[in-house]
């Protein structure tokens, strides 16, 4: 957070999305840098911009026509040099504007953008954790600085996230411990939420996979009831974000239809009844950070089930280099 600064960069390309010159803001990344855009696309579709998310591979092959002076890009990649953001950077060619959001600051996207938020996480070997959650905090900064917000009030608001995640983690082990028992028998895990909660859900999803080589579906509360519903079973987990208040309702109409169907599911949020899935309470630019924890433990309450180390790669690379 303390990294986080206005660099002499931002402000012109600022101007030129208040003049009016840049028609389009593409957000893009792959895996978790990828699932960390939902909550910046939702705050810049609410202050009236076009915001489009979509996967740094399928942007170069299929939607390359967004490359142009009136498309301002928005890149995340935490090592800035997967096989996707390369190609991005060659096809691009400078004619789209590109804000980089990246933990390593030699990168090829580092050096080629238009202006660079750096996470400065540190070194990390295994699954994104520290990255995803940074990256969380500077795309939240970012959507305030280009919605020309107070930026002194949004450090305020990120100064909760610290001390909120601190007091979640103090109490790692039990709810290990808890998780372990909890996910006795059970072969499926689908993560489901709506809105910002989107982030949360398909990275938890990922980091699932490859930390445990367990099966674990991110998607949408809604779409669930379209036809994974049928799955319920004993073998089956479903985590229920429960989400902005928006939707909260919704979400807790699905907990309780799966629960009355026999299913097993838990809620995550501020109000959960188990302890390890009950997030503290915190501003709401905070939560998109919180809401990853809980499914960080799952990796763990999984590797201890099933005696391995969770998050050490056997098969995939830290940085995916080929396409």
């Amino acid at each position: 957070m303390a990294g986080l600064e206005r660099s002499e960069s931002l402000p012109p390309l600022v101007d030129r999305l208040r003049d009016g010159q840049f028609h389009r803001l593409i957000l893009t990344g792959m895996g978790s840098s990828f699932h960390a855009l939902h909550p910046l696309s939702l705050d810049l579709i609410s202050r009236g911009f076009t915001a489009v998310m979509v996967e740094t591979s399928e942007l170069v092959h299929y939607q390359s026509h967004f490359f142009d002076p009136k498309t301002l890009i928005i890149a995340v990649s935490q090592s800035g040099q997967s096989a996707e953001i390369v190609r991005l950077l060659e096809m691009n060619d400078q004619r789209s504007a590109i804000i980089a959001v990246t933990n390593t600051k030699e990168s090829p996207l580092a050096q080629y953008a238009d202006a660079v938020l750096l996470t400065q996480s540190g070194h990390e070997f295994s699954v994104s954790c520290k990255t995803y959650v940074t990256a969380l905090m500077a795309l939240k900064w970012l959507g305030d600085v280009l919605c020309e917000r107070d930026v002194r009030h949004s450090r305020r608001e990120l100064e909760h996230a610290s001390p909120a995640v601190a007091a979640y983690l103090a109490h790692w082990k039990d709810h290990v411990g808890t998780l372990v028992s909890k996910l006795k028998d059970v072969r499926h895990l689908f993560l489901v939420g709506r809105g910002a909660s989107l982030a949360a859900v398909g990275t938890g999803a990922l980091i699932v996979k490859e930390s445990d080589h367990f099966h674990a579906e991110g998607m949408s509360s809604a779409a669930f009831r379209h036809g994974p519903l049928e799955m319920l079973g004993r073998e089956i987990f479903v985590l229920v974000f429960s989400g902005d208040t928006k939707t909260r309702a919704l979400n807790q109409r699905l907990l309780e239809d799966i629960q009355a169907q026999g299913g097993r599911a838990e809620l995550v949020g501020e109000s959960a009844p188990t302890e390890c899935f009950r997030l503290v309470h915190a501003v709401k630019a905070v939560t998109p950070i919180l809401e990853i924890l809980p499914v960080q433990m799952i990796t763990l309450a999984l590797a201890a089930r099933a005696g391995r180390e969770p998050g050490r790669f056997e098969l995939a690379t830290k940085v995916t280099t080929t396409e």
